[in-house]
């Protein structure tokens, strides 16, 4: 037991240290380092959650699906019709020569105006973006103007701040990118603007169709000219295979397209 003496110096040393804060050897920079690197991973895991693709949000790696690809350029102003039109449909299959891009995310055409989207982890479930398939082709979109590359509609480039259309009066404008997205080929009432930001437009559907165009600001914008015939573009790929939405569809009449077919 202590003696009385001790006991009461305990006592002195209690009272002395009432109402004072402990603190951390070097200040509260050590706590706040701690707060920052809490708060960096608890944002690290919800972008994590948010960007890593699920097994079970389509597409899968195990799903094969085709969307109507087209690019529309307006009128140009020398012309005496505000009529635009469809540009060259995008060449090469990226399997011969193999590309890596193709190798990457699975992702390419057949020179037929259908983007073929059998992907891999890194083009699935909430990764697939537009975004993917301008890597594939060396396209660039963005709200300033569309660049191909140089295998594709001849290098051209389309400038919002040089490129010239009519608007619906005939008149001299700015040219716009804008891009349209309809869930369903065979519904063109049902469609999406995006007027940025394209790289991030998903693919949600099988039997979408997008058409990426370069026009005056009050310009409509046609659903594209695969759309009409999706259904058979996607069974010639793959020895005649193609996914169980478009091979069940049946033939559809889009309106605004335009097809030919030979007896």
């Amino acid at each position: 037991m202590a003696s009385g003496s001790s006991a009461k110096r305990l006592a002195r040393l209690a009272q002395k240290g009432k109402g004072k804060k402990v603190r951390f050897q070097g200040g509260t920079l050590f706590p706040a380092v701690m707060a920052v690197i809490l708060v960096l991973g608890f944002v690290l895991i919800a972008y994590a959650r948010e960007s890593a693709p699920s097994k079970n949000t389509p597409p899968t790696a195990n799903d094969h699906w085709h969307v109507a690809l087209g690019f529309y350029k307006c009128a140009d102003p020398s012309q005496t019709t505000n009529d635009g039109k469809f540009l060259e449909k995008l060449v090469g299959n990226k399997e011969e020569p193999l590309d890596p891009n193709f190798i990457k995310y699975g992702i390419h055409s057949h020179d037929d105006g259908v983007i073929h989207w059998h992907p891999s982890a890194l083009a699935s479930g909430n990764r697939a973006k537009l975004g993917v398939f301008f890597d594939v082709y060396g396209l660039s979109v963005t709200k300033d103007k569309i660049v191909f590359p140089a295998d594709q509609n001849d290098g051209v480039t389309y400038d919002v701040d040089v490129d010239k259309c009519k608007d619906a009066k005939g008149k001299t404008v700015n040219g716009v990118v804008k891009v349209v997205a309809w869930d369903r080929y065979d519904d063109p009432d049902q469609k999406k603007l995006f007027i940025t930001d394209f790289d991030n437009i998903r693919i949600k559907e099988d039997g979408m169709a997008i058409t990426i165009a370069y026009v005056a600001a009050d310009a409509d914008v046609p659903i594209p000219e695969a759309a009409a015939n999706l259904p058979e573009l996607g069974a010639k790929d793959s020895g005649g295979i193609t996914s169980t939405t478009l091979a069940d569809a049946p033939a559809t009449t889009v309106v605004g397209v335009t097809t030919t077919t030979s007896g």
